[in-house]
Parts: C-alpha cells; sequence; structure tokens
C-alpha cells in the first residue's frame, strides 16, 4: 500500500458526473427492466441477431456482434437468465439460435486476425457453455461438453493470462460445469489451470509484489483490473478455493491479499488501483476508475476472499468510488454506473452495512436516467452484455434483492 505520489488524486473528476438524488424506487426499477428486455426482443432478427450499437462499433458499419462480452451471446444470456430469476417472462426462447452463433464467432475473430477461439469473453467457450445450459434446440448437437473440454484444454498455455482471452476464463467456464454438474473431470480441467496459472506468477522486484505478464494485442503489460488483470483472475481462484488443497489455498490466499495491498494506491480516506502494477516510486500515466480498471473491479473480484486483512483497503476504495460519483460513460457494466456500483454491493455483502446497499441502489437510479438519456440520444438501446442495458437490467435485479452476482463472473446458469 503506497501513499499516492501523483499530485492528481485518485481519480480523474472529468470522468464522472454529479449524482442525480433520486430516492430509490423498486417499481421504476422493474420497469427499467422490462422495457431493456422488450426492446431486445423486439430488436432480434434470427438471421442477424442483434446490430451493434455505435458505441461498441467505433467508426465501423452497423454488424452483428457475437461474444458474451458485446454481442448476441451476452444478450441471450441475458435474456434467459433475467426470465430463470422471475425478472421478467420472455416471449420467446433463444438457445436454438446458438449453434451457428459459434461459427459465426470463429469467422469473425479470424477476420480480426486472431485465432483465440477458446476466449471466454470474445470467442466459443462461453457460447457453448450456454448451449450446454440451456439444451439442445432443433439445429444443435448433444455434445457440447466434449467440445467445451477440448476449448478449455487448448487454451491453458495462452500468454494473455488473464480473463478475456486467456486460461483464467476459460477455467472459470470449467468451475461453473463443475459446479452444475459435479462431474469430477470439470474439477480437475479447473486445477490443472489454476496450478499453471501459479506457476507463471511472478515476482518483481520493480513492484515489490507477485503478477502476472500479459502478452496481449501486441504488448506485454502487468494489468491489476477486473477484466484483463490481476484481481480478474484472482477472482477465479477465490471462487473455486473449495476444489484446493488446504496448504494451496493457503498460499494463494496469502499472496493475492499481498499484492493487493501493495498495488494500491491511498489518500486519506481513500483507495484507488492503477492500470498496471506500477514501479516503486513510479507516478501512473492515468488513473481510472471503472470495473475493467481500478478500484470497483478490484473489489468486485476480491471482496469474497476471506482473508479479513484487506477490508479496510476495499472499504477506503469503495468510499472512493462513491466520492468520484457515477461514471459519465452510461449505466453498463464495464466502464459504467452499473459496474461501479457492484462494487457497493459485494461491501454489502461482506460487512452487512447499509450504507452500501443503500449507495448501490442510488447508482442504481442514475443509471436509469443515464440509460433513458442514452436511448433518446441514440434512438436504440445498447443490446450487450458487458458494455450496454441488459447487463445493467441484471444489476438493478441484483439492487432490488441486495444481492451480489456479478454477470457471468459470479453468477453463469441462474439456477
Amino acid at each position: 500500500m503506497r501513499a499516492d505520489s501523483s499530485g492528481s488524486g485518485l481519480f480523474d473528476p472529468a470522468r464522472h458526473e454529479s449524482l442525480e438524488a433520486h430516492p430509490w424506487d423498486e417499481a421504476r426499477a422493474r420497469a427499467t427492466i422490462e422495457w431493456i428486455v422488450r426492446s431486445a426482443e423486439d430488436a432480434f432478427v434470427p438471421q442477424t441477431y442483434w446490430p451493434m450499437h455505435p458505441l461498441d462499433r467505433g467508426g465501423e458499419a452497423a454488424q452483428p456482434a457475437y461474444p458474451l462480452y458485446f454481442g448476441a451471446c451476452g444478450v441471450i444470456w441475458a435474456l434467459h437468465y433475467l426470465d430463470a430469476v422471475g425478472a421478467v417472462a420472455l416471449r420467446r426462447r433463444y438457445g436454438g439460435y446458438l449453434a451457428s452463433l459459434a461459427p459465426r464467432t470463429r469467422s469473425w475473430l479470424e477476420a480480426s486476425g486472431s485465432r483465440d477461439f477458446a476466449s471466454y469473453l470474445m470467442g466459443e467457450t462461453a457460447i457453448v457453455l450456454l448451449r450446454d445450459g440451456l439444451g439442445p434446440g432443433p439445429d444443435t448437437d448433444t455434445d457440447t461438453a466434449t467440445r467445451l473440454q477440448a476449448l478449455i484444454a487448448g487454451n491453458f498455455g495462452n500468454p494473455a493470462r488473464e480473463l478475456m482471452w486467456g486460461s483464467p476464463g476459460t477455467a472459470l467456464a470449467a468451475l461453473f460445469m463443475h459446479e452444475r454438474t459435479g462431474d469430477e473431470r470439470w474439477a480437475q480441467l479447473y486445477r490443472t489451470g489454476v496450478h499453471r496459472l501459479w506457476s507463471e506468477l511472478a515476482w518483481s522486484n520493480e513492484c515489490n509484489c507477485h503478477c502476472w505478464m500479459q502478452d496481449m494485442y501486441g504488448h506485454h503489460t502487468r494489468y491489476l483490473g477486473g477484466v484483463h488483470g490481476f484481481a480478474a483472475t484472482a477472482s477465479v481462484v477465490i471462487r473455486g478455493r473449495a476444489l484446493l488443497e488446504a496448504a494451496e489455498w493457503s498460499a494463494w490466499d496469502a499472496r493475492i491479499a499481498e499484492t493487493i495491498e501493495r498495488s494500491a494506491l491511498v489518500d486519506g480516506g481513500g483507495a484507488n488501483w492503477p492500470p498496471e502494477a506500477l514501479a516503486r516510486g513510479s507516478v501512473p500515466r492515468k488513473m481510472l476508475l471503472q470495473f475493467c480498471h481500478g478500484a470497483p473491479g478490484v473489489i468486485a473480484c476480491v471482496a469474497d476472499l476471506p482473508n479479513g486483512a484487506l477490508d479496510r483497503l476495499l472499504i477506503a476504495g469503495g468510499e472512493t468510488i462513491w466520492n468520484a460519483g457515477p461514471l459519465a460513460k452510461g449505466s453498463n457494466l464495464c466502464h459504467g454506473t452499473g459496474g461501479n456500483g457492484y462494487a457497493f454491493l459485494k461491501l454489502f455483502r461482506r460487512t452487512g452495512d447499509e450504507r452500501w446497499l443503500e449507495r448501490a441502489r442510488a447508482f442504481a437510479m442514475h443509471g436509469i436516467r443515464q440509460t433513458e438519456a442514452e436511448a433518446a440520444r441514440y434512438g436504440q438501446l445498447r443490446h450487450s452484455l458487458w458494455t450496454g442495458d441488459p447487463g445493467f437490467a441484471v444489476y438493478l435485479w441484483d439492487c432490488i434483492h441486495g444481492q451480489a452476482r456479478f454477470p457471468t463472473l459470479d453468477v453463469f446458469f441462474a439456477g
């Protein structure tokens, strides 16, 4: 843990906006969930699924997207999840459309020069996992488990060493399958992945902690956050700790806590984590405060760590999120108000302190306003799990029930 030496504070105020003071309104939250789901159902076209939102496609022409992260797989996951938990009743089922989604995703990756077909958030793994969960449709085969096993086993050596593309994401898929089926082959796949991650976790004299080196997008980095970084990978180990030997988990527990503590920047009563592990005495190039980089993702990913030594630091990170206010990028999970709000839900579960639930709900009400404003601006909702409105709908559901189950990280199969 180090004092912030940047002189610019723990976050960039320009990336945030003032919290609008609206009292918690459960009826409005439920109505927003309904609106998001019905809009997605109305926008669905069987041949092309959902079009990419302008904010997701950049300057490219409108085209469908397929992955769990920001494409059709994620929307199908969210719709069926919200139906399964009782938030909505779907007008139709979408499982039968998953069979054609996997080859389209593969072609989409190949067109961009990638062969990371096993990627959890961007590739085929989550599609096959979801097919197994929703059951075979009229155009699916029945050997999804065999395909999933091959994807997971073939991704152990991925040099990304992070959640989106690398083996931590596919180890998480194995863990979800073990939780669902109890089949030991999934537990063994999970342990194989975790053992390799341990062997790849290296001590950095420069950063004074253990971290993974990510080889990704043509760069070598030591990311810390909730998608590409240390915290996201640690969350996979924390979630599956019951499958590890006691001594093995004890070593993981100590190492995770050490890196989270030593990589933090603190200032007064607040804390945040830079995007990358810093050399001692260096100044971060920028400070982000969103799920993918910064305190929200770190808290959401490690708040289930039994080690109580991090309590004060995680709470300090929560105070930073609250003091910064909602993100200006909208209500989404990855880099928006909903994702930041999950840190509050996690702290509520960890501490039992009702103020964290109140803060999560305050962000939810602000996020509803952001969703409405973005829909008016673009003339459509953003049909994407991690970057759009279906993910925010799941956040609203969790705020209603005071639970903390981050979509596709904490929960995959609703049952």
